[in-house]
């Protein structure tokens, strides 16, 4: 018996890592957009065994496999940590939180240059390109534009989550830099799901309404 075999078997060691988005989530045979295969159902409790960049291989119960965007999977809770131990570390924000604000501080400058006569407008669109930033802040939930994953994430002030994708799956390790928007181009459009997830694609958080 393989591996695989003896982790889908109930006897077996299979323990879910994640789950599927409420949406459900396309799958791929291989990391490759072109090879589409079964999308998974909602709520499908699977394990992440391996990652390519933005890609994730995931097995389900009963042993069958397939590559998905794997920033989109519904992380699991852990198992509540012992008496005495160590709280878990979750995803710190404030990192997010610091790039975000160092954006819009080159923003700021740049526009108070141009507004008191410092700066031509070329200055100004040299000054400014590649510059990525978005936040909503609502009381204590907050959305923030992760420009170097191009992701949009939910924060509830501890710990982020993704909540949607502006960019298709890559291989790369290391994401790379974000494309430059010019004006008056269009944003990136929305995803339904069961789409390939070349545009942004929502991810539904326990407990939200969308």
């Amino acid at each position: 018996m393989t591996e695989a075999e003896d982790m889908a078997t109930p006897d077996g060691d299979f323990l879910p890592t994640h789950v599927v988005p409420n949406d459900g989530l396309a799958a791929w045979e291989t990391p490759d957009v072109s090879r589409p295969t079964v999308p998974l159902d909602p709520f499908l409790p699977v394990q992440l065994i391996e990652r390519r960049g933005d890609w994730g291989r995931i097995m389900c119960h009963n042993g069958w496999s397939a590559w998905v965007d794997g920033r989109l999977l519904v992380p699991v809770p852990q198992t509540p940590p012992t008496a005495g131990a160590p709280p878990a570390r979750t995803t710190d924000p404030r990192p997010l939180m610091g790039r975000v604000r160092e954006s819009l501080d080159r923003y700021w400058l740049a526009t108070e240059d141009l507004a008191a006569g410092k700066a031509h407008g070329e200055a100004f669109r040299q000054r400014t390109r590649g510059l990525r930033a978005g936040l909503v802040i609502d009381g204590e939930a907050a959305w923030l534009y992760d420009a170097e994953q191009e992701r949009w994430v939910y924060c509830d002030g501890t710990r982020i989550d993704t909540y949607a994708v502006s960019s298709a799956p890559s291989a790369d390790e290391a994401p790379a830099p974000p494309a430059t928007q010019t004006a008056g181009e269009a944003p990136t459009p929305t995803q339904t799901a069961g789409e390939a997830p070349t545009p942004t694609q929502i991810v539904d958080r326990p407990g939200e309404s969308r």
